[in-house]
């Protein structure tokens, strides 16, 4: 079975190899992120219940509530910005990539 050339020489552009970088180590930077946020979370529930279970205020509602609700709009956030550089930065360059290997 033979291989597209088209394959071979968006393999070998310079342009591809940076997206590839570039995407990657915006990805796992993303991922690093929310891993410490979220485990971060955890381990204060494990290490730290006092802290998390103080009331805010005269209230019944602890300060474990709104960092829990801090940690899911920081996951929508990073997810939003992924999205917003993947359709604008990672796409264009794909674009043009895809179009130096069709000519």
């Amino acid at each position: 079975m033979q291989e597209d050339p088209r394959v071979d020489r968006i393999q070998r552009n310079p342009q591809y190899q940076q997206l590839k970088n570039t995407r990657t180590r915006f990805g796992w930077t993303l991922t690093i992120l929310m891993l410490l946020v979220y485990y971060g979370y955890i381990a204060a529930v494990a290490f730290d219940k006092p802290l998390l279970a103080k009331p805010m205020g005269e209230g019944v509602t602890t300060i474990g509530i709104p960092i829990g609700m801090a940690i899911i709009v920081f996951s929508v956030v990073i997810t939003g910005l992924y999205v917003r550089r993947a359709n604008n930065e990672f796409d264009t360059a794909t674009r043009d990539i895809l179009k130096d290997a069709t000519q």
